[in-house]
């Protein structure tokens, strides 16, 4: 998935699609290749699943974090400072930017879409989850991201299946879940650019002979009940 990154690289998808682990996931393997990284949190409409969560073990792994104004405050407030279009103008720094669940939250992305068009170095990454209410088909996906792009005013430049059920997922969840996946990219014309899975089904996959574009990741993002996963280089 790496290749396809840009300078600016955005993150959307629906609700419980898994973006923001894969937005977390994406921001320490490009700190791993040396790049100096921002992670932006736009997600100003879910309280739950946000990588502002992850703020702290970010910035002491050197990774620098933009957040909600009021983000892991007890105030309930959409709003975003002023640093997010400063990180835009900054040609030296790589950004991951995690956007809110479908287009109510592609709205405060919207924002910024002239100032990441006129810079041209961005990719858009939409992120799909079989699994999940609402893009269980590739036509319900397929409108899911049409809403987003038409609030964000931006296009996708690709699609990233991510199909899971949390800890229940198996490598069958994942293989089964591939046709669906590149049946929602060619509705939308564009490519699938990576299966994310949990780097633990690794053997299991690649035994069964996972597509090439197979995208390993750590499961950091957990329900609020439980510990959170350490996140470190």
């Amino acid at each position: 998935m790496i290749q396809y990154c840009k300078r600016l690289n955005i993150i959307c998808g629906h609700y419980g699609s898994g973006k923001t682990n894969l937005a977390v996931n994406l921001v320490l393997d490009l700190k791993r290749q040396g790049k100096d990284v921002t992670l932006v949190d736009l997600d100003i409409v879910n309280p739950y699943f946000r990588s502002a969560d992850f703020t702290e073990a970010l910035e002491s792994n050197g990774i620098h974090t933009i957040n909600p104004m009021y983000a892991n405050t007890n105030l309930d407030i959409p709003a975003i400072g002023p640093e997010v279009a400063s990180v835009l103008e900054q040609k030296d720094r790589t950004a991951v930017i995690d956007v809110g669940g479908d287009d109510a939250g592609a709205a405060a992305l919207g924002r910024y879409a002239q100032q990441i068009l006129e810079d041209g170095d961005y990719a858009y990454f939409y992120v799909i989850n079989r699994c999940r209410y609402l893009t269980r088909t590739p036509e319900e996906a397929a409108e899911i991201l049409r809403e987003i792009e038409f609030t964000s005013r931006l296009k996708a430049t690709g699609v990233v299946n991510n199909s899971n059920v949390s800890y229940q997922t198996t490598s069958d969840t994942i293989i089964s879940s591939i046709a669906y996946a590149e049946e929602v990219a060619q509705r939308l014309n564009l490519p699938l650019v990576a299966t994310a899975y949990d780097r633990r089904l690794g053997k299991q996959l690649e035994a069964a002979g996972l597509v090439s574009n197979g995208y390993p990741v750590e499961i950091f993002v957990n329900p609020p009940w439980e510990e959170k996963t350490k996140v470190e280089l």
